[in-house]
């Protein structure tokens, strides 16, 4: 038995391509469909898929961030929006993508080409290079980065520039922005402030966590084997959940 995971953030998208599946390639048993980057990466662990259908752009965790997590756990299929200016990197991988609106007939190819690597029982690549040169010519196309966070708090609004923040955090309907020596809420919800966030300079620690990376001291682990990260500036230590305890592992 084939199995695999899908991993998008919009339902449309995500159903059309499992329709698609059924269709295509009925002997298929998708065992998981994933909102997000995170909830791919548990899935890929805890379930141990053949293969992985990876948005290249979900909100924090990317379907890069997913395969250069992995490392060859399983078959990397990637979907995205983007021209082929940006995929001309997959030219020389042993992988496959699929431009959204994805086509039945590009669909047919992809799963051929993937049947084959399973019937030869060839292993799933490295594709930690590929990755990184994927992202470098994709990141060119990105949205605006933000630069000042504004935050209404009564009659005064604070100003908060970028390069102050030390990490924000969901808290409810709001999102909570907190520097060195004071703090805020801001009504925009992390999902979509993560969009202007630089990915380098901000890292996702867990779903509702986001920390400025250079911020960090030092990351421990409890009796449990989690993470606590400690930042400079902060006395409040920050969860790291288990989707992204690879960023914390020793070199």
């Amino acid at each position: 038995m084939i199995t695999a995971i899908i991993a998008e953030d919009e339902d449309l998208p995500r159903k059309e391509l499992r329709r698609m599946l059924n269709d295509l390639w009925p002997e298929l048993q998708i065992i998981a469909e994933c909102e997000h980057g995170a909830d791919a990466l548990d899935a890929i662990y805890t379930h141990q898929p053949d293969i992985a259908f990876l948005d290249i752009r979900m909100p924090g965790m990317s379907g890069l961030d997913v395969a250069n997590a992995v490392k060859g756990r399983c078959h990397a299929v990637f979907t995205t929006a983007y021209d082929n200016h940006a995929l001309d990197a997959f030219a020389a991988g042993a992988i496959d993508y699929l431009l959204k609106p994805v086509a039945q007939a590009r669909l047919a190819e992809a799963i051929a080409r993937l049947k084959a690597r399973l019937a030869s029982k060839q292993a799933a690549p490295d594709l930690s290079q590929l990755m990184s040169e994927l992202d470098k010519r994709i990141r060119g196309n990105a949205a605006e980065r933000i630069r000042w966070i504004s935050a209404s708090v009564g009659d005064t609004i604070k100003m908060f520039p970028i390069e102050k923040i030390l990490f924000f955090s969901s808290d409810e309907k709001y999102t909570r922005v907190v520097c060195e020596h004071d703090e805020a809420h801001v009504r925009k919800p992390l999902k979509e402030l993560m969009e202007g966030l630089d990915p380098d300079i901000f890292w996702q620690i867990h779903r509702g966590t986001v920390v400025r990376a250079d911020a960090i001291a030092r990351a421990q682990r409890d009796d449990m084997g989690r993470y606590l990260v400690e930042l400079h500036g902060s006395p409040e230590k920050l969860k790291v959940s288990q989707a992204y305890a690879w960023r914390f592992k020793p070199m």
